[in-house]
Formats: structure tokens, sequence, C-alpha cells
């Protein structure tokens, strides 16, 4: 994982592994930081560039790369919620998740990008 990846935007949430997106998903996400889903993660314009080419290098391929989720959100992508059809609405809710986009709440190993489903814990 490239360093800056995981310092600037590990420091908010956890650092989503490029290929949960496609690259166009990357690239309007790294073009709108000013307003990163309401919140303003501006970034000097060098590291914006070095991000935007890592993330494109490194996008989705295939299935998961033939459209862009709504409003370019990982967990409105036709695989994430193909891949968490089980977890019932009110389990997002719960405090100790409060979203779906809280990959690490049930994903232990999210931060290092482990995402193995024999490893996830769904708290309480």
């Amino acid at each position: 994982m490239l360093p800056s990846y995981k310092t600037e935007c590990a420091a908010c949430h956890v650092a989503y592994p490029p290929g949960m997106l496609p690259a166009a998903s990357w690239q309007h996400l790294m073009t709108r930081l000013p307003n990163h889903f309401g919140t303003d993660a501006s970034l000097d314009p060098e590291v914006v560039r070095s991000l935007s080419t890592w993330l494109s290098a490194n996008a989705a391929t295939g299935r998961r790369a033939q459209e862009a989720p709504p409003e370019d959100r990982i967990t409105r992508s036709a695989w994430f919620v193909r891949q968490h059809d089980e977890v019932p609405a009110a389990v997002w809710k719960r405090p100790s998740i409060k979203s779906a986009s809280n990959c690490a709440a049930c994903h232990t190993g999210a931060d290092q990008g482990d995402f193995n489903e024999h490893r996830v814990r769904i708290p309480r």
C-alpha cells in the first residue's frame, strides 16, 4: 500500500483497498476532496496527483470495474451489496457499527486489507 495513502486516508477511515472501486470512481473522489462525503479532506495538489495515479493503477478490474456505484460509494456497489446481503439493515444501525462504511467494526483485519469472511465478528 502506498504510504501516503495510508497516512492521509486512514487518518479518518479505513484505507479502503483500491480494488474496491473502479478507476473512474477514484478519480471522482479525488477531484472532490474539498467535499468528501460532507467533510473537507483537501490535500496538497502533489499528494492528490500521486494518490490519484496509484489508486487508478490499482483500481478494480473485471466485474467490479464494469460500472461505478451510485455516488461512488463502496457500500452501494453491486459486489458489496451481494457480499453483505445476509446482514439485516438493523445491524448497520447498531451503535457499535454505525454504518456499512465502518468496515473495521466487523472486519477486524480491515486496516491490514483483510476482509476474509471467516474472520468477521459482528458486534452486538
